[in-house]
């Protein structure tokens, strides 16, 4: 699991079924400190995450599986957001 900060939203007329209905979001994986750790990345949020809150990320089949999918369709899907994390304490 990564935290990362919503900074946006993508908007996309044009994807893969798997992804219809789903919200894309524009996330900046951070470290325990809150400073970026990688580059900016979209995620599918599950949770309902706005922008400017701390999130928890899944990456690859975790994401996978955070997805349910109807009608047997595969899931395109390699990041998704899974939780909204409330604080930090270290």
């Amino acid at each position: 699991m990564y935290m990362a900060k919503v900074l946006g939203s993508v908007v996309s007329t044009q994807k893969d079924a798997s992804l219809v209905g789903r919200k894309l979001m524009i996330v900046q994986p951070i470290n325990s400190d809150g400073e970026p750790a990688r580059a900016q990345e979209v995620a599918a949020d599950t949770v309902g995450a706005g922008i400017g809150e701390y999130v928890l990320l899944v990456r690859g089949a975790g994401a996978r599986r955070a997805s349910k999918l109807e009608d047997g369709l595969r899931d395109v899907n390699d990041c998704a957001i899974v939780g909204i994390i409330d604080s930090f304490d270290k």
